[in-house]
C-alpha cells in the first residue's frame, strides 16, 4: 500500500512546484494568454457587429433595389400605355382622314355625275331641238312650197295671233 499512498515529502515538493508554475504562469502566461483571448473576443464581437452591419446594409439596399424595379416597371407600363395610346391615336386620325377623304371622293363623284347629267341632258336637248327645227323646216319646205299654202298658213297664224 505504500506504493499507493504518497508520502508527505512528494506532496510538499509536489505543492512548491505547482506553486513556483502557477506563480510563473501568471507571471509571464497568463497576462498575455488574457490579452490575447480578449483581443480575440474583440475581434470576434467586431466582426459580428459588421457582420449585422453589412447584413442591415444588404437589406438597406435590396429593399432600395426593389423600390427601383418597381419604379421600373411603373415607368415601363406608363411608357407602354402612351405608346399605345398614341397609336390608337395615331389610327384613329387616319380612319377619320380616310373617312374625310372617302367623303370628299363620293361628293366630287356625284358632283361630277351631276354635271355629267345635266351636260347630256342639255346635249340631247340641244339635238332634239336641232332634229325639231330640222324636221320643221323640211315639213315647212314641203307645204310651202306652194304659194297658196303660204298664204293659208299666213292667215291661219295670224287669226291665231289675234284670237289669243
Amino acid at each position: 500500500m505504500d506504493l499507493v499512498t504518497p508520502g508527505f515529502g512528494l506532496i510538499f515538493w509536489q505543492a512548491v512546484t505547482f506553486l513556483i508554475v502557477l506563480f510563473l504562469l501568471s507571471k509571464f502566461a497568463w497576462k498575455p494568454i488574457m490579452n490575447a483571448l480578449s483581443e480575440r473576443e474583440a475581434s470576434i464581437e467586431n466582426a459580428l457587429s459588421a457582420a449585422e452591419k453589412a447584413k442591415l446594409e444588404i437589406q438597406g439596399l435590396k429593399a432600395e433595389n426593389e423600390k427601383l424595379l418597381a419604379e421600373a416597371r411603373l415607368e415601363r407600363d406608363r411608357i407602354l400605355k402612351e405608346a399605345s395610346d398614341a397609336g390608337n391615336a395615331l389610327i384613329e386620325t387616319a380612319r377619320n382622314k380616310a373617312n374625310e377623304e372617302g367623303t370628299r371622293m363620293v361628293q366630287q363623284a356625284r358632283e361630277s355625275i351631276e354635271n355629267e347629267k345635266r351636260a347630256a341632258i342639255a346635249e340631247v336637248k340641244n339635238m332634239a331641238a336641232a332634229l325639231s327645227i330640222d324636221i320643221a323646216e323640211r315639213i315647212l319646205r314641203k307645204e310651202l312650197a306652194d304659194p297658196s299654202a303660204q298664204q293659208t298658213l299666213a292667215q291661219d297664224y295670224i287669226s291665231a295671233v289675234t284670237l289669243n
